[in-house]
């Protein structure tokens, strides 16, 4: 069983699902992670032509797992939980996430984890192109000042340097990438909830979106 929360860089969509997981028992699985991983290789690769690296996706061994309230990500065995989460990455990972093999790749990932078990995820095209199917769909968003301040807390853990201005820059850019490629565009599924963030505390949106799902589904945990 799968639970989708879709919505725009920076809307609060990981620290949200974490949380959801937490509360109901339940497993997190963080799309954008293994993005940025498979990004994070094509930064370190010797391949820096983007058609020549995807050539190089059979040779990708990609692990997660969610504990302690954080998703870790390891690349051909190599644990990479803290490199993927710098500014390095984040400049570069539209431009990865955006090739149809790269999406196809990470979405077989997916597909293959949730056969078992009860997950909810985040993502841009979780509800539309990974999981249609999905029990329940939820579309989250915000204004981009509140998004960016949000990033640029998670952010700043691992580059002390990054600025509230750049953070900006870089979502402004994504938003517009991830809306406009040819391959999955970043867009509200028809039969998702939306929520907006928007002056809410993190507490009301979790209670919010709680109630709803376990409206909809029953949870055997």
């Amino acid at each position: 069983m799968i639970i989708v929360i879709d919505g725009p860089a920076g809307s609060g969509k990981s620290s949200t699902a974490k949380e959801i997981a937490n509360r109901l028992n339940i497993q997190f699985l963080d799309s954008g992670a293994l993005y940025r991983a498979v990004t994070f290789y094509w930064i370190t690769s010797e391949k820096p032509d983007i058609r020549s690296f995807i050539k190089l996706l059979p040779e990708v061994e990609l692990s997660s797992e969610y504990k302690n309230r954080t998703f870790y990500v390891k690349l051909n065995g190599n644990d990479i939980t803290d490199e993927i989460r710098t500014q390095r990455v984040a400049e570069h990972v539209s431009e990865v996430a955006m090739q149809p093999e790269v999406r196809a790749f990470v979405n077989r990932h997916m597909r293959n984890l949730v056969v078992n078990d009860v997950y909810i995820a985040d993502g841009r095209d979780l509800g539309t192109a990974v999981f249609p199917d999905a029990q329940i769909k939820f579309y989250m968003t915000a204004s981009i000042e509140e998004r960016a301040k949000r990033r640029l807390k998670e952010m700043q853990q691992s580059d002390a340097e990054i600025t509230l201005k750049d953070v900006m820059n870089n979502i402004r850019q994504r938003d517009q990438k991830d809306q406009s490629r040819a391959s999955d565009p970043l867009k509200k599924a028809d039969d998702a909830i939306e929520i907006d963030t928007t002056g809410k505390t993190f507490d009301e949106q979790i209670s919010d979106m709680i109630t709803i799902i376990e409206t909809k589904i029953k949870l055997n945990h």
